[in-house]
C-alpha cells in the first residue's frame, strides 16, 4: 500500500510480447486498474528487441523497451507472464525463482521431465500453471470430473477440440485437463486409458477408454467437447471461445493473486477458489 493507502500497482513482465497472446496481455495489462507493465521480453535475436514496445506495435512510444535478458528485466518485477514454448518457460521459471518472480505459465505440451523442472523452480517461487486460464474452461473441468465420477465406464468418453492452424501442440492444454479430469472422475490414470490416435484397422474401442479428437483450421481460437456417449442416449459438455482476451485476463489475475502467497505450484483453481481441477 503507499501512503495514501491506495494499493500498490504489481509491475507484470510479458514474455513472448510480439505474439498472439503477448500482444493480448500488453492490452489487458494497460486497462487494469491494479497492473502495470514493468517489461518486454522477446527470444534473442527477434526484430523487436532493442525497440520500444509501443512503437513495435504501431502506436505511440510506451517507454518499456523489449529485451532478450530475463535476468535483466525480472530484477524489478513482481510477476511474468508467459504463453511461449516448453523450453523457454522451463528456463524463465528457474531465473524467476532465482529472482523471486511470480511466474504465471500458460504454455502447453511440456515434457514429463519439463514438468520436473518446473516443479523445482516451484519450490524457489510462485508458480501458477494452467493448461487454460478461462473461468468457463476451469468450471467445464470440474463439470467434467463429477460427470465422469456419476457414470460407470459403460458410458464412453471422447475429448474433442478445435484451434487455430498456428497451434503447435496436441491435443491442446485445455483437452488435457479435461481428460485428467475425467480419470480423476473414473479413479484411474490417463496415462493408461488415454486413445490420442485413431487411423485404419483400430479395432473396437476398449472400454473405460478416453479418447481425444483434435482439429486445427483457420483462426479458431478455442472450441471444447465432453461427449459421454452411452447406450440410447448422450451427454455432451462444451465450451466455446470467441475471445483470446478471456486467457489473458485470466493470466493477470493469477498475476494479481499469485502476490504474497508462498513459493508453491497452483492452478487456476486455486485462483479461482475451485476445488478438484487439474493444471494441465
Amino acid at each position: 500500500m503507499d501512503r495514501d493507502g491506495a494499493q500498490d500497482r504489481v509491475g507484470i513482465v510479458v514474455n513472448g510480447a510480439s505474439g498472439r497472446m503477448g500482444r493480448m496481455l500488453v492490452q489487458v495489462i494497460a486497462e487494469s486498474g491494479r497492473a502495470e507493465l514493468a517489461g518486454a521480453l522477446e527470444r534473442p535475436g527477434h526484430d523487436w528487441v532493442g525497440r520500444d514496445l509501443g512503437e513495435a506495435l504501431g502506436g505511440a512510444p510506451s517507454g518499456v523497451m523489449v529485451r532478450d535478458d530475463p535476468a535483466v528485466v525480472l530484477a524489478g518485477a513482481q510477476a511474468v507472464v508467459d504463453f511461449t514454448a516448453p523450453a523457454g518457460s522451463v528456463a524463465l521459471a528457474r531465473i524467476a525463482a532465482d529472482h523471486g518472480t511470480a511466474h504465471v505459465i500458460g504454455t502447453t505440451g511440456f515434457a514429463e521431465d519439463e514438468l520436473a523442472a518446473i516443479a523445482e523452480a516451484a519450490r524457489r517461487t510462485t508458480i501458477v500453471r494452467a493448461g487454460n486460464m478461462s473461468l468457463g474452461v476451469n468450471l467445464l473441468v470440474e463439470l467434467t470430473r463429477q460427470v465422469a465420477a456419476a457414470l460407470d465406464p459403460d458410458w464412453d468418453i471422447e475429448i474433442v477440440e478445435a484451434h487455430h492452424r498456428h497451434k503447435v501442440d496436441a491435443p491442446s492444454g485445455t483437452a488435457l485437463m479435461l481428460g485428467e479430469a475425467a480419470a480423476a472422475g473414473r479413479g484411474v490414470d490417463l496415462r493408461q486409458v488415454a486413445a490420442r490416435g485413431r487411423d485404419g484397422m483400430t479395432g473396437a474401442r476398449n472400454r473405460g477408454d478416453i479418447g481425444f479428437a483434435v482439429l486445427r483450421g483457420g483462426d479458431i481460437v478455442g472450441e471444447h467437447q465432453v461427449i459421454l456417449a452411452g447406450q440410447g442416449e448422450r451427454l455432451t459438455l462444451g465450451h466455446v471461445a470467441s475471445d483470446r482476451a478471456i486467457f489473458a485476463r485470466g493470466a493477470v489475475k493469477a498475476a494479481l493473486w499469485a502476490q504474497g502467497k508462498p513459493p508453491g505450484e497452483y492452478g487456476m483453481r486455486d485462483v479461482l477458489g475451485l476445488g478438484g481441477l487439474p493444471r494441465s
